[in-house]
């Protein structure tokens, strides 16, 4: 039983909205690379991605029916490593980082500058779904 079925009565039409969370809560993502979400206006956010060592041709951001995906490219199997390291503690590997969006966020941009990549978000609301005074006759 999920924590969702309680609000199954009181729901009409939400039926793929609980299985899409009781499926995000099912399938956990791994915690790399850490990111921050930022919430920078009243309709804008931002999510912030740590990519130390990444260079902008390796990481992909892709928008596709509501989900924000950043992910490596691929990456070499085997790197030979420098001759002066004498401790690897930054990890450079494939990751897949998913998010839902609703579906009146838009992606207005990516950047990648000092280790973190940055995906500026904006919630953009058609005029019919904006609040209204209807004047009373």
């Amino acid at each position: 039983m999920t924590i969702f079925n309680s609000l199954h009565p009181y729901t009409i039409g939400y039926d793929d909205v609980f299985k899409h969370f009781e499926t995000l809560l099912e399938h956990q993502q791994p915690n790399y690379p850490p990111y921050n979400i930022v919430k920078t206006g009243d309709y804008t956010h931002c999510v912030e991605v740590a990519l130390a060592g990444y260079s902008k041709a390796e990481v992909e951001v892709v928008v596709e029916e509501n989900t924000l995906t950043i992910k490596s490219s691929d990456l070499p199997t085997k790197h030979k490593p420098k001759d002066n390291v004498v401790h690897k503690g930054i990890a450079k590997r494939a990751f897949k980082r998913v998010f839902t969006l609703a579906e009146d966020v838009v992606v207005n941009d990516a950047t990648l500058k000092d280790g973190l990549l940055r995906v500026e978000l904006e919630r953009v609301i058609p005029e019919e779904k904006k609040p209204r005074v209807i004047k009373i006759k």
